[in-house]
């Protein structure tokens, strides 16, 4: 193991260890803030394909934030590994959808219909003064985010006991556009990381999805060309 490795391999059993240590009332708390701050800035859901996570070791349960962008007509889609080294598919789920058991036991959709998601709500457990997401260490993050075309909108959501200074991001490593915690919204600004106001945080994530649509409807363009 390389020395990166013994970083950041310490640095993540720091982190879940202070996570799990949460009380529930903590984390229900704080997870209740958290949907409100995501609630407020991704207002207009509908056609909205969404990618999130179950919640493991302590992460904040979006679940019933999911369902209420569900019912306002968003898709919502889970990552599916369909390989050790290849990058993760994401497919339709909903409560009651098939499912089977992926890694850490965590519930995969089994068989629904595969979506690329506009925007990807990630579970770092830490992230860092430029953006940068400590994971678990498998890579399937990066190796996704490289590998989508056109690129979704890239949100962590974490509580602000995850935030680090530095998790010494090498070149493969992709920021995150934005951090979401129970403090509110935050984004990198070239120095450090920062938190926006509410409206500053809706109006990028508006501006960054009508991009993404723009971007869409040209690469569907040159691909039936």
């Amino acid at each position: 193991m390389d020395d990166l490795q013994v970083l950041r391999s310490a640095q993540r059993a720091a982190l879940l260890t202070v996570r799990q240590a949460l009380s529930s009332a903590e984390r229900e708390r704080w997870t209740a803030a958290i949907h409100d701050h995501l609630y407020a800035t991704l207002p207009t859901v509908v056609s909205l394909v969404i990618g999130f996570y179950m919640p493991f070791r302590g992460e904040p349960d979006l679940r019933p934030l999911l369902d209420t962008w569900r019912a306002a007509g968003a898709e919502t889609v889970l990552p599916v590994v369909v390989g050790r080294h290849l990058p993760l598919e994401f497919r339709l789920w909903w409560p009651g959808a098939p499912e089977r058991k992926g890694p850490f036991s965590l519930p995969m959709p089994d068989g629904t219909p595969q979506r690329t998601p506009q925007v990807i709500l990630m579970p770092p457990v830490g992230f860092d003064a430029k953006a940068y997401r400590l994971g678990y260490g498998g890579g399937y993050f990066d190796r996704t985010l490289a590998a989508l075309t056109p690129a979704p909108l890239k949100v962590g959501v974490a509580f602000e006991l995850a935030r680090i200074a530095s998790i010494d991001p090498q070149p493969h490593d992709i920021a995150m556009d934005l951090v979401v915690t129970e403090s509110g919204v935050h984004q990198h600004d070239g120095e450090r990381l920062v938190q926006l106001t509410q409206a500053a945080a809706t109006a990028y994530t508006q501006a960054a999805l009508g991009a993404a649509r723009a971007d869409a409807e040209r690469f569907d363009k040159d691909r039936k060309s």
